[in-house]
């Protein structure tokens, strides 16, 4: 039976419960539940730390786990990503006061304050820097206030709460995270569940960003109809029933949609419909 970790609380718990659900996997149905079994996909559940996940997967206790890139990076253990998984996006930054350095290379004999000390003590190291790093918990936007450090590092989404205590953003991105699927370092890559599981959740990122096209089309405006409809392999025609005229089925961007549907529209196209795709295999 495949055992998996999943985020038992905080921004990556319910977008990970809600894309396993669309999966086809069973999900718990209440927040204090710590293990589900699942017996007809043969899957065990492990509703845990999001924190802690990295680590137990790389134990080999656990076979994968569903965690957020900046943990997996902080937590320094020896598991590797294998799937992004493309929400609980988040962006973090270095940031001080105005006038107290322009990047990282002016970061030298300063005090970071970070809940990532993992990452920053790392990215400071790539780039020949040696400054101290200060472990703090929660919000670190007062360590500056506090005279605990110069300098923050933290997940930077709209500014507002680095404006509200005076600070600015300084330098490029540290890093860029989003929800990831994890496995330990060394892992047979090729083991048939863990195969099924990533094809899984493959198909709901598919269907969360394609949506299916039909739409009827003139023979003679064919061509540039399925130019702008190419499919992931080609479209589907099929003839009507009346002459000089066929079907056309494609999957197209979900975000492009409604031009695709515009550009159809004025080349001759009609009967133009999408439909939401609930799951696929590629």
């Amino acid at each position: 039976m495949l055992r998996i970790a999943v985020p038992n609380k905080g921004s990556l718990s319910g977008p990970a419960a809600e894309m396993l659900h669309e999966a086809g996997y069973r999900q718990r149905r209440e927040s204090k539940e710590l293990r589900i079994v699942d017996p007809a996909n043969e899957v065990e559940f492990f509703y845990l730390r999001p924190r802690d996940i990295a680590i137990y997967v790389s134990s080999g206790r656990l076979d994968i786990g569903i965690t957020g890139r900046d943990l997996l990076i902080d937590s320094g253990a020896k598991a590797e990503e294998i799937l992004p998984l493309g929400f609980a996006r988040s962006t973090f930054h270095y940031a001080t006061k105005p006038g107290t350095a322009g990047g990282v290379a002016d970061l030298n004999g300063m005090t970071v304050a970070t809940s990532y000390e993992g990452i920053v003590a790392g990215h400071l190291a790539d780039h020949g820097i040696d400054a101290s790093v200060v472990h703090l918990d929660g919000a670190v936007e007062t360590a500056i206030e506090l005279g605990v450090a110069e300098v923050i590092a933290d997940v930077v989404e709209t500014g507002t709460s680095l404006r509200n205590a005076g600070l600015t953003v300084i330098g490029e991105p540290i890093m860029k995270s989003e929800a990831v699927v994890v496995r330990r370092v060394g892992a047979d890559g090729e083991e048939p569940k863990v195969q099924q599981f990533l094809r899984r959740l493959q198909g709901v990122l598919v269907a969360r960003t394609y949506v299916m096209m039909d739409y009827d089309c003139r023979v003679d405006q064919l061509e540039k109809a399925v130019a702008l409809t190419p499919g992931l392999e080609s479209p589907t025609v099929s003839p009507l029933h009346n002459e000089g005229w066929v079907a056309v089925r494609a999957m197209v961007p979900a975000k492009d949609a409604q031009r695709i549907m515009d550009d159809l529209y004025d080349i001759g196209a009609r009967a133009i419909l999408t439909t939401a795709i609930h799951a696929c295999r590629l």
